[in-house]
């Protein structure tokens, strides 16, 4: 049973690891209010569906573009500082928040504005945070750290939402209320970062130009199977098989539309997910991590797949379940294999790239599902994108032979 088990030992040995990790987590839920908050007050100031839309894509143009500069800062800077300075500024972007939630709508551009600035300082300390665990975890712990981050990740979907209507709820609290809780909380981050060592660059990253040196780590990326072989997979199946976005369309054909329903379908992925992360012993100690993260790849695209066609809705969201536990695998492992596989000058932009790579991947999915929904019927969508996902991650297993391979005997062979 204790093999079986979510492995603490990180938190148990590393009172620095696990200052981290406490401190994450409670920025992590504070965050999840704001998110939470920001789409439905644009709702209450518009009404308009396409504004709230609108912040999607605010969001995303400069999580893209200050995520790969940021990697390349978090090279050439103390991360610490760096981390430091942008969590401040974090702080400031909720309490900013706060003074527009009693607002009219004259406000939405400073709105979006704020929440611009937000999405490209998450940008930068995403990534930067990554980079603190392999310095502060032995290699033989390092999965087993990034699977209690998994854990914090799944404790944030299912506390932070729950809190945020709970909060919005109370008249004397209402979205003023998430965000200023969302700033109280970053004390936990700033308490978890002001007692990590100072983080020095390595020579060569800090003298390296900012564009220069995102071009360095996308191809220091290209020339190494593992890293490369991670990140397509991980495309693979969030492109193809992430069909959140028909959600509301299967749930109408299958099952009548009825809400209750529709809210199953995503908790059932999170349920998922933190069993399989409460369940992770055994997957901390996997030694081929890419055939790992291909087989998990190839459950997540057939679960999505079976989900649209299995008969009632208790097959249904099994299938979500499993795919949720799929998922925590594939996170797990590639997480694993950028950070074993990564030099300490390179850290910062390789994590950038699997920053950018996780969020671009989920928002081109859901794009993908919803364009071939409706040209074909949602059934058809999340069918083909599942076994597409499992056709893809057979094409990476075989053109990147590097990336199945036990590195183990790699380094033998070689």
């Amino acid at each position: 049973m204790r093999r079986l088990l979510l492995d603490i030992s990180p938190l148990c040995s590393s009172p620095a690891y696990r200052r981290l990790w406490i401190g994450s987590l409670l920025s992590a839920i504070g965050s999840a209010l704001t998110t939470f908050a920001l789409p439905l007050q644009i709702w209450y100031l518009t009404h308009s569906s396409f504004q709230v839309g609108l912040l999607s894509a605010v969001q995303l143009v400069p999580a893209v573009t200050i995520g790969l500069l940021g990697g390349a800062w978090a090279d050439a800077r103390d991360r610490r500082r760096l981390m430091l300075g942008a969590t401040l500024a974090l702080v400031a972007t909720s309490a900013a928040l706060a003074l527009t939630a009693r607002s009219g709508s004259g406000l939405l551009w400073l709105i979006y504005l704020i929440a611009a600035v937000r999405s490209g300082l998450a940008g930068i300390t995403g990534p930067a945070r990554r980079t603190f665990i392999p310095a502060l975890l032995p290699a033989d712990k390092l999965a087993a750290g990034l699977a209690l981050d998994r854990l914090s990740f799944q404790l944030m979907l299912i506390a932070g939402p729950a809190l945020a209507g709970v909060i919005v709820a109370v008249p004397a609290l209402g979205l003023r209320g998430c965000y200023l809780i969302d700033a109280a909380t970053f004390g936990g981050s700033l308490y978890g970062l002001g007692h990590l060592p100072m983080a020095p660059p390595a020579a060569a990253a800090a003298s390296s130009r900012t564009v220069g040196a995102v071009r360095e780590g996308i191809a220091f990326i290209a020339r190494h199977p593992r890293l490369s072989g991670a990140f397509l997979a991980d495309l693979s199946a969030t492109v193809f098989a992430l069909p959140i976005s028909l959600f509301p369309a299967i749930n109408a054909e299958r099952f009548g539309g009825d809400p209750h329903t529709l809210g199953l379908f995503t908790a059932a992925i999170g349920v998922g997910g933190l069993a399989s992360t409460l369940l992770s012993g055994p997957i901390v100690r996997v030694r081929n991590q890419g055939s790992a993260m291909l087989v998990a790849v190839c459950v997540w695209g057939g679960a999505f797949a079976a989900f649209a066609v299995v008969p009632g809705l208790a097959l249904t969201l099994v299938m979500l379940g499993l795919a949720g536990a799929a998922d925590t695998i594939t996170v797990v492992m590639r997480g694993s294999i950028v950070q074993m596989n990564t030099p300490e000058a390179m850290r910062g932009r390789v994590t950038a790239v699997d920053y950018v790579v996780s969020l671009c991947g989920g928002q081109l999915g859901n794009l993908e599902a919803g364009a071939v929904g409706s040209l074909a019927s949602p059934v058809l969508s999340a069918v083909a994108g599942g076994l597409a996902t499992i056709a893809a991650a057979g094409i990476v297993g075989a053109s990147i032979p590097g990336f199945a391979r036990d590195p183990e005997l790699t380094r033998t062979a070689a």
